[in-house]
């Protein structure tokens, strides 16, 4: 049998390639969970705010500044200032202890919490890689429609979770980098709203949404003016998804 390669007296080969490999992949945990925390970190109380004390060098990640594509600007993780608030409006806690459970005041498909959480994002629309806006009117895109055997649901009337009524499609709103429908513009007579596809049911005389009541359609975030910031997308989202908990009083009741 050869005799292993020794350095410094006792140390082989096979020793050193694996307390190389040790150090390497301690180096690389460490990197990993330091680039894990740069959104959400570090933590903080959720009654008073205070920050907790996991900012050490091991757990938190020194902030990197993002340069965005097409002149949108710079993102800083993780911040240093612009924390969110502590309290959050239209909604109060049921205790004062850490971990205690928030409950809507007022108008709950106003509060922004449950299933109708949501978090700032960006004030401008997303695009395209080549730099396009990404979600638009369907007339926006030359060469996209809809299948004739589809059949298109502008002019179908929409009708709420209670079966009454909310508007009429007017438009269609589409992803041009997923060639799919994310939106549909319901007409309320009063304003026009974006309602998520993925919330509709297209029969072939009607729209149903099962998320909110007809009448709850009407105070739905505004369309915007021919592109949606990815802000006001959240703000569309969450307002449905929230009806889910809290368009009827009878959804807020155990099922048992």
């Amino acid at each position: 049998m050869n005799d292993p390669i020794l350095f410094a007296g006792s140390i082989d080969v096979a020793e050193l390639s694996f307390y190389l490999f040790a150090g390497f992949f301690l180096v690389l945990v460490i990197w990993l969970n330091r680039e894990s925390r740069r959104e959400g970190f570090p933590l903080e109380d959720d009654v008073s705010g205070k920050l907790l004390h996991n900012d050490s060098f091991i757990q938190m990640a020194l902030p990197k500044t993002f340069h965005l594509p097409f002149d949108q600007g710079e993102v800083t993780s993780p911040p240093a200032e612009d924390r969110d608030p502590v309290e959050v409006p239209n909604a109060r806690r049921t205790s004062h202890f850490s971990g205690s459970a928030i409950e809507p005041v007022g108008d709950p498909m106003l509060s922004a919490i449950g299933p109708g959480a949501r978090t700032p994002r960006a004030k401008f629309a997303d695009v395209t890689s080549e730099g396009h806006l990404r979600i638009v009117p369907i007339d926006h895109v030359p060469g996209m429609h809809v299948n004739v055997r589809d059949g298109s649901p502008v002019g179908k009337t929409v009708y709420g979770a209670d079966d009454e009524v909310a508007g009429t499609v007017s438009d269609i709103w589409v992803d041009r980098s997923e060639f799919l429908i994310r939106y549909l513009e319901v007409d309320t007579g009063a304003r026009r709203v974006l309602m998520p596809m993925m919330m509709a049911i297209v029969k072939k005389d009607k729209v149903t949404c099962s998320a909110i009541t007809g009448a709850q359609f009407a105070g739905a975030p505004a369309t915007p003016a021919g592109t949606i910031t990815r802000d006001e997308e959240e703000h569309v989202v969450s307002y449905f998804g929230g009806g889910y908990l809290y368009a009827t009083p009878e959804r807020q009741e155990p099922l048992i």
